[in-house]
């Protein structure tokens, strides 16, 4: 028998899978309430962003796909904020830039997830706000144990926060010292800003989707708006020493909101894959099980040194393509990308040994272009604790993990999502409102002509990433993984050992993991590593000496160091539904019955 650190859950009344066992706890007792996977998902989300306040938060970003049983088509609910209006790349010439920071009120999109998970609550879900949101509040108000990371995270960044950053100072610090794990730590400020858009709600006449909408407006043509453009009017210290103000303004936060999309699908091996448009990295992930089909009909064996070096090999022309067609800010010739005659051509330049070269392709005889910076080489001098997504760093040790949730309901609705954003070292803490604003604007490039360029009103391209799956046309499969770039990477080697290989759903995620970080990266400093392959020494000593020997660099981790992968499933044939989380971390659980 393979050895698991956990069992899968298995039941028929509803599943749960997140990042922190207190939001997981939170869904299932909307369930349990007969709330539905919508419901369940946005009590969780909530929660998330009061106990991984260093991983998200309500001025983050989220997307997420769901599907139910009787709505089967996947849809993508897209809550990542554009640029500002005032965000154009001439601005941050005129202040002295050549690339956006990467902290600091500059690097803020306009803030979506929130509004994302009020739009999913009120088209998917059944529930009011006011009761999906009473475990979040109750831990705003009331507190709960501080993380040891979230602790961590909070001592990386106290001098900022002392000298410049006072007002997170206010909030995050304890007597000039970072809360001890374990200790309760309250958002007093997020909880009567909860209140007051909860009482919008309340005050409101009509349906539970009018009350929604109601608070939806006081967030974004109300008094939240202001707020924060009231704050951000105010000079702070940027990741690059500039101290300086931001740009949005209410009137970016009244023109956005979370919109549905088409998923982008591919049919693979018996199912049909769902994941965010290329505005995120996700449909690279369909572009690799494409190429795997050319190069390993049977499935790369990832017990094997073989089935490794295909996987990574095809991941580097994959996250190529990434830097050179993804983004909001351009045509992205999607289906000439996903068409099996490229995935053939690309397919011929996987060789027997690393490549250590960037290849973008040229999808319909297009002409590739990649930013004149996104080909600088890994250096070690230019890192702190406030810039980046907080995630697993290439040596693969952690700052955090972003967060995640998947949910199933015993009627078949799946929801997948991936919130992040907003985390306490991204920006100030705004203690009108009780949040801090996001960094997302770093992923765009200054630089104009290229799908993620800087662009007011477009998208900064992002690495959140969800994934759904379904199976003759029915969702049977959530899952999903904190991670930045690492995020798709992960998911393919667990979809390969489920799908491909039969694991269960605990096995899968509690496998070896690998990934490479030989392309350009999202998160400032923009790196690439050439060659580099970071592995679990789990992956045993035999495939990691036959991978040098192949040209690759490996960087070996520790055993349980890579991978934060969430999943529930759901067999339409028997109605059990079934759950798994990574023990990696200690902090995510699956909880269902």
């Amino acid at each position: 028998m393979t050895f698991t650190t956990r069992p899968t859950l298995t039941g028929t009344f509803g599943m749960v899978s997140s990042t922190h066992w207190l939001a997981s706890q939170a869904a299932m007792r909307m369930l349990e309430l007969d709330g539905n996977a919508a419901d369940a998902a946005v009590a969780a989300g909530l929660v998330l962003q009061v106990v991984e306040p260093h991983l998200n938060g309500p001025g983050g970003d989220l997307p997420l796909i769901v599907a139910s049983a009787d709505d089967p088509t996947p849809r993508v609910l897209c809550g990542q904020g554009p640029a500002p209006a005032g965000a154009a790349p001439e601005h941050f010439a005129a202040v002295g830039l050549d690339r956006v920071p990467g902290s600091g009120p500059l690097a803020t999109a306009v803030p979506g997830a929130f509004d994302a998970w009020m739009v999913l609550l009120r088209d998917r879900g059944t529930m009011t706000a006011r009761e999906v949101a009473g475990p979040a509040l109750h831990y705003a108000r009331h507190g709960h144990p501080f993380l040891a990371r979230a602790s961590a995270t909070v001592a990386a960044v106290a001098e900022l926060f002392t000298q410049d950053w006072t007002t997170s100072a206010d909030q995050w610090l304890v007597d000039g010292r970072p809360p001890a794990p374990g200790s309760l730590v309250t958002n007093t400020a997020w909880a009567d800003t909860l209140d007051r858009l909860l009482g919008e709600e309340d005050a409101a006449s009509g349906t539970r989707e009018q009350g929604i909408d109601a608070l939806r407006r006081a967030w974004s043509h109300g008094f939240v708006a202001q707020a924060l453009e009231d704050f951000q009017r105010r000079d702070f210290r940027h990741s690059g020493g500039q101290v300086l103000p931001g740009v949005l303004t209410a009137q970016d936060l009244a023109e956005f909101e979370a919109t549905w999309e088409d998923a982008v699908t591919l049919d693979w091996r018996g199912h049909t894959i769902a994941k965010t448009g290329p505005w995120g990295q996700g449909p690279a992930l369909l572009q690799v099980h494409q190429t795997l089909d050319v190069l390993a009909p049977d499935g790369p064996d990832l017990d094997t040194a073989d089935g490794v070096h295909t996987l990574v090999e095809t991941w580097k022309l994959a996250m190529a393509d990434r830097e050179a067609w993804y983004g909001d800010s351009a045509e992205v010739p999607l289906d000439e990308l996903l068409d099996p005659g490229y995935a053939a051509q690309r397919a011929s330049l996987v060789g027997p040994t690393a490549s250590r070269e960037v290849r973008p392709g040229a999808p319909g005889g297009r002409t590739p272009r990649l930013a004149a910076q996104a080909l600088r080489v890994h250096g070690a001098a230019d890192r702190d604790a406030t810039v980046g997504e907080p995630t697993v760093q290439r040596d693969g040790r952690t700052r955090g993990d972003t967060c995640h949730v998947d949910v199933v309901d015993r009627w078949g609705m799946l929801v997948s999502a991936t919130p992040s954003g907003g985390w306490l070292q991204s920006s100030p803490f705004v203690p009108e409102v009780g949040f801090a604003l996001g960094s997302r604007l770093q992923m765009a490039w200054l630089e104009q002509g290229l799908p993620a360029s800087l662009v007011p009103g477009r998208r900064p391209r992002t690495t959140l990433t969800p994934t759904l799956v379904l199976r003759d046309g029915i969702p049977v499969l959530a899952c999903g993984s904190p991670g930045g770039d690492q995020q798709d990477q992960w998911q393919s080697v667990f979809l390969l050992r489920h799908l491909v290989g039969g694991a269960g759903l605990q096995e899968a995620i509690d496998a070896p993991s690998f990934h490479t970080t030989s392309f350009p990266g999202s998160f400032h400093p923009r790196a690439t590593e050439p060659g580099v392959l970071v592995a679990e020494s789990r992956l045993g000593e035999e495939i990691l000496d036959s991978l040098r020997e192949r040209g690759h660099e490996v960087v070996v981790e520790g055993p349980w160091s890579l991978g934060r992968l969430c999943a529930v499933a759901r067999d339409p044939g028997t109605g059990v539904l079934s759950a798994a989380a990574n023990p990696r971390g200690m902090q995510g659980y699956a909880v269902g019955r």
